[in-house]
């Protein structure tokens, strides 16, 4: 059997995004008013203007929670006291149905990156959105993100124009796979080594009585059931 071969217009982008809910419509229409700070005896002052904290959030909700919260920053008036609101993805190649599929991966599901100045109002407008948890923080108390933790997250989002989408593979280095096209087909074999930049794969099998390795395109196996 030939070798099948993945051409440019095999490549599918796929980026899904969450569903708007009703109610986070309704909270996003909310009037200015209704952000006046209630108990906020959690909230400490931090000196230094803006600074990077982490929000837990609903899974698979992130996007939508991160519109809401533009949204609701918008009508409430208090933009100048945030930046930027981030969900750390990163774009990954899957094979499916023999076609090359690109998508976006979250990198941390279920948290978000938010660069704001934190004070009364700022606090009860982020913690009164809908989907939002709390902030990460020690005995419930906002804690700013260090440079190190944000320069790792951020050059984790940012890519290079010319930066390939990395590969997502469904089995590891030692994995026991069976070759499901090429001229190996049907063998089975283990995986020596992955090359996630050129998507080749090298598997050890027994041919003739010998551990033998190939190089194959990852897409060319599959891990064995059991």
């Amino acid at each position: 059997m030939s070798e099948k071969t993945l051409s440019e217009t095999d490549i599918i982008t796929d980026i899904p995004e969450d569903e708007e809910t009703a109610e986070d419509r309704k909270t996003a229409g909310l009037a200015a008013a209704d952000y006046v700070a209630k108990d906020t005896s959690v909230v400490t002052r931090v000196p230094g203007g803006k600074h990077w904290y982490i929000l837990k959030v609903q899974v698979n909700r992130e996007d939508n929670i991160k519109r809401n919260l533009e949204r609701r920053i918008q009508i409430a008036g208090l933009g100048s006291f945030f930046n930027d609101i981030i969900v750390p993805t990163e774009k990954v190649t899957e094979i499916r149905g023999n076609k090359k599929k690109i998508i976006k991966k979250k990198l941390y599901p279920g948290y978000i990156m938010i660069n704001m100045e934190l004070n009364d109002d700022t606090w009860y407008l982020v913690r009164e959105t809908t989907g939002v948890g709390d902030f990460t923080g020690s005995i419930g108390k906002p804690t700013p993100m260090s440079d190190i933790e944000v320069k790792t997250m951020l050059k984790q989002e940012q890519e290079s124009p010319t930066e390939s989408p990395k590969l997502k593979v469904g089995y590891e280095v030692g994995a026991n796979i069976k070759i499901k096209d090429g001229t190996f087909v049907n063998f089975d074999g283990t995986v020596e080594s992955i090359d996630l930049t050129s998507g080749k794969v090298v598997v050890v099998i027994n041919l003739f009585g010998r551990s033998t390795p190939v190089e194959l395109e990852y897409w060319q196996i599959e891990e064995s059931a059991g």
